[in-house]
This record gives C-alpha cells, sequence and structure tokens, in this order.
C-alpha cells in the first residue's frame, strides 16, 4: 500500500530517533484528534503531558497570536512585560518558599538547571536518583534517567549518579550521604510505570536530605499543572522541596520549561546558566493564558473526577492479561502480564491513542478537559483491547 504524503515524507528526512506509528495526526479539538483521512481519536497520549488543557484552546491560541505581532523575542538580558506577569503568576501557584524562578524551554533542561544549581549551592557533585525514574535525554539528565536502553548507547555518562530503589524508605539512609548534592525525584514515575511514590518515602527523603545538607529536587515535568488532581503532585505529599522543575503543559503546549528554586539554593553566578530562548515572551504569554484556562476550567478538579471514573472502570475491567491497576489523578496505567504492544494497537484500532510506560505498561494521558463520556468510551475500548 502507497504511504500517506506526510508518512511518507517524514520518512524521507527524519532523524530515524522515533518509534513512528504509522499515523498522521492533522487536527485536535478538546480531547480529541484527528488524522489526516479524517477519523477521529480520543486522545490518551496527551501530547506526553504537554496536553493538558487539551486542543485548540482559543483563549491561548489568541494570546500567542495577540503577543506575535507584539513582540516574540526579548532575552533576559533586558526585563519583560509577559515575563513579570508570568513570575507572579506562578508565584501565586507556588509554594512560598519556591520564590525564584529560572524559564527555560523543556523539562530535560529544567532538570539540567536544577543539577546544576544544586551542585553550585552544596559545592558537592554526588546526585541520587532512583530505579526506573526518568528526567529526560541529555547529558546530565540521562545521568540521572534509569533506563539501560537510554543511556548505554551514550556512556560513558556524567560521574558522581547513583541509583537508588524507589519507595523503599529504608534505602535513603545510606545512598544519601554528606557527599551528595541532591536527591531527585519523580512523584509519580511516569516512563518508569506509572508508579506513584508513598508519602513516607517522600517524608524520609526530605528528612535525610536536611540531615546530610543534600538539597530535594521534585521533577514534576509530567504530573505538575493539575495532572494529579491538584495544581502540582507536591500538595499531596506535605513536603515542599528545595527545587521544583515543571514543564510540559505549562503553557498549553508551547515548549516551556521552568526551575523553581527556594533561598537554600543561595546567589549563583552571574551568566553561570543562561537560555536564548528561556522566558520569550511569545512562551510566557501562553503560560499566562494556559495557566488562566486551567484556574477557569478547575482541572484539578476534573482530573480527580475523571481520573477517579479512569481509574475506577479500568480495575474493573476482567482480563487474565492486567496485573495491576495504577495511578493519580488523571494519569493511569495499567500494567499486563504481557508486551503492551499488542494491546495499544488494539486500542488505536478502536479509536484510542495511548502510550507505552516500559515494556509492559499501558499509560493513559488525556487532557484534563475529557468528558465523562469520553472516558466511558476509552473504557469500552480497552475492555475490547483486553478480551
Amino acid at each position: 500500500m502507497e504511504r500517506r504524503s506526510a508518512v511518507g515524507r517524514e520518512d524521507a528526512h527524519t532523524s530515524g530517533l522515533y518509534t513512528k506509528r504509522p499515523l498522521a495526526i492533522v487536527r485536535g479539538d478538546g480531547a480529541l484528534l484527528y488524522d489526516e483521512d479524517g477519523r477521529e481519536y480520543i486522545d490518551c497520549v496527551g501530547g506526553q503531558g504537554s496536553a493538558n488543557l487539551g486542543h485548540g484552546n482559543a483563549a491561548v491560541a489568541d494570546a500567542i497570536a495577540e503577543q506575535a505581532r507584539t513582540l516574540a523575542s526579548c532575552t533576559e538580558l533586558f526585563y519583560n512585560d509577559r515575563r513579570a506577569e508570568l513570575y507572579d503568576v506562578l508565584a501565586s501557584l507556588l509554594p512560598a518558599s519556591l520564590d525564584r524562578m529560572f524559564l527555560c524551554n523543556s523539562g530535560t533542561e529544567a532538570v539540567e538547571g536544577a543539577l546544576k544549581f544544586a551542585r553550585a549551592a552544596t559545592k558537592r557533585a554526588g546526585v541520587v536518583a532512583t530505579m526506573r525514574g526518568f528526567h529526560g535525554k541529555t547529558m546530565g539528565a540521562l545521568s540521572a534517567t534509569w533506563g539501560p536502553e537510554y543511556r548505554d548507547v551514550f556512556g560513558p555518562l556524567v560521574p558522581g549518579f547513583s541509583h537508588v530503589p524507589f519507595n523503599r524508605p529504608e534505602a535513603l539512609g545510606a545512598a544519601i550521604t554528606t557527599e551528595t548534592a541532591v536527591f531527585i525525584v519523580e512523584l509519580v514515575q511516569g516512563e518508569g510505570g506509572v508508579r506513584p511514590a508513598t508519602r513516607e518515602f517522600v517524608a524520609e527523603a526530605a528528612r535525610v536530605c536536611r540531615e546530610r545538607g543534600a538539597l530535594l529536587v521534585f521533577d514534576e515535568v509530567q504530573t505538575g499543572f493539575c495532572r494529579t488532581g491538584t495544581m502540582f503532585a507536591l500538595e499531596q505529599f506535605d513536603v515542599v522541596p528545595d527545587i521544583l522543575c515543571v514543564a510540559k503543559s505549562i503553557a498549553g503546549g508551547v515548549p516551556m520549561g521552568a526551575i523553581a528554586f527556594s533561598r537554600a539554593v543561595g546567589d549563583l553566578p552571574k551568566r553561570s546558566h543562561s537560555s536564548t530562548f528561556g522566558g520569550n515572551p511569545l512562551a510566557c504569554a501562553a503560560a499566562i493564558a494556559a495557566i488562566g484556562e486551567m484556574r477557569r476550567l478547575e482541572l484539578a478538579a476534573c482530573a480527580r473526577d475523571r481520573g477517579a471514573q479512569l481509574l475506577d472502570g479500568l480495575r474493573a475491567i476482567r482480563s487474565d492479561k492486567v496485573r495491576e491497576v495504577r495511578g493519580l489523578g488523571l494519569l493511569a496505567g495499567i500494567e499486563l502480564k504481557e508486551n503492551a504492544g499488542p494491546t495499544l494497537k488494539a486500542l488505536q484500532a478502536e479509536g484510542v491513542l495511548a502510550l507505552g510506560a516500559g515494556p509492559t505498561v499501558v499509560r493513559y494521558l488525556p487532557p484534563l478537559v475529557i468528558s465523562a463520556a469520553q472516558i466511558d468510551r476509552v473504557l469500552v475500548a480497552t475492555a475490547k483491547a483486553l478480551a
């Protein structure tokens, strides 16, 4: 069969680094996506967490268009009104101690900056992350990421990194020492299989970091901005980190990341870290509008309600293929007793696009604007795919 034009044109020039499904998505509306043949799909990929607000939001689109006509580029060599406004918006959402921010372009950049800031602040080199954790694929972030499938081809990586078992609080005391600059952890492991952290693990991490003088970093690149049922997942753990990394959905789909950090980081040397596009007015305008829409639409409550519906529905499915259902808010995963690939293909055939999370987990990351009726359709499709 002749390939569709978009597929063929991409294949002629793509890097080859992505495992692509033979499907060209050309349009989105809310929680729905459409391919070049006009077929409709319920989006449970959600831009891998960047589409919390859904597709085609008019307020974000209007903000981007207006700002593009006004001023798209302005580096932090100068002050800017949109950047100042975004700082105020973020400060109104974050814990009071996280009152300084660095704006960048992605989650992995936020992690890179956080690791650098921690090393500069503590004058230590050690970094402790978790097994199954995922923090990005640039060299510093990759050194914190666990998966050998990402790491092995690029070794040797940055020295000084080690990994501790996730949700094993008894292992933290030996792993985080007086040589450790930072402990970095996801509050829900996404790529690692949709595994929420326990309150005990997070509390012990905070205690040991305080005791040993290490800084605590929460990677909320995927869990931030209402995904777990609160604006940030940290609100459900009663622990405030020294540094918080966010990105993905912060700007309604426009590439952006941010590092929020406390005074424990101290004063960083001028020009020791920077980003040409970080904090540009276009992304800042998109973020201001996106966060405004998240609040107006009460997406944290939507994530709680629709997340409970999805998780309860997935747990009610009777299939010998299912080992466990896990999740928090509208971030859900089904761990199977077999490879997840055939189930993902079966879901696509039923009009639902979902993600893998490791070889055996099907992950659901729908836009938080998804309706109850659309969740029901996802559940019917999943039951068919697992039959």
